[in-house]
């Protein structure tokens, strides 16, 4: 069945406009043309379908482009959706709301490049964890911390994390993703991502709390300072890290 392009927006439940968007964004593949009139097919009807289902599970344009590019990619794909991105979205100023943090403060975490919100729809969106994250950066500023040198330290940690974490994905690409890549199914390896990645999220946590406080005994070693490495020996020995994975 052929549709002009009205009639293809109507069976697809969407506006003239933005079926000439998804193509203009090469979403869509080029109609066929007769003289002056184009004229869209079923297999055109199929991919609006599919976009929309797409952008339902939250994924951007561009990762919507990947997926129709690229079918294999997207249990992975989605996989990396779901953890980035589970639950409810907020905009910049309902997490400002949410985390009872001023939205400046949410603003500076974002040109630091330590809060990297998605992009729907061209709203920047934020995500639980975003604002969870954002509670726990007030938390530490209402504990005296200068806001400029804590911003400093986090980004000190940012590009580390960034650099171990593109290794992280080497090693999963190299032992998981393409080892035996003609024997893999595809939803197996999202199945493999969202497993290793709560491991990983414990192991960093709990090395990261470790180092920490190993650190911080060591500056308390001195004898003018023994009654305080008492009560750091005592609170690290009762203290447990709670890695919790929703």
């Amino acid at each position: 069945m052929e549709y002009r392009v009205e009639e293809l927006a109507a069976a697809a439940g969407l506006a003239v406009d933005t079926v000439r968007f998804y193509q203009s964004q090469h979403l869509l593949p080029a109609p066929a043309r007769r003289g002056r009139v184009v004229w869209y097919d079923e297999s055109h009807l199929d991919r609006l379908r599919r976009i929309r289902d797409l952008k339902r599970q939250r994924l951007t344009l561009d990762q919507i482009r990947r997926v129709v590019e690229r079918p294999e990619q997207q249990p992975l794909l989605t996989a990396l959706v779901e953890e980035s991105r589970g639950g409810q979205l907020f905009t910049r100023r309902a997490m400002a709301a949410a985390a009872a943090v001023p939205e400046a403060l949410i603003r500076a975490a974002e040109a630091a490049g330590l809060l990297e919100p998605a992009v729907i729809d061209g709203e920047p969106q934020f995500s639980e964890a975003d604002v969870e994250m954002a509670r726990a950066g007030l938390r530490i500023l209402e504990a005296g911390f200068p806001m400029h040198e804590l911003l400093a330290v986090a980004m000190l940690h940012r590009d580390h994390v960034v650099e171990v974490c593109e290794r992280a994905i080497d090693l999963f690409d190299a032992n998981v993703r393409k080892h035996g890549a003609a024997d893999r199914d595809p939803q197996a390896i999202g199945e493999a991502f969202r497993t290793l990645l709560p491991q990983l999220t414990i192991l960093v946590a709990r090395h990261f709390q470790r180092t920490l406080v190993t650190r911080a005994m060591g500056r308390l070693s001195r004898p003018a300072e023994r009654e305080a490495l008492a009560a750091a020996v005592a609170a690290t020995e009762s203290a447990r890290l709670d890695v919790v994975w929703r």
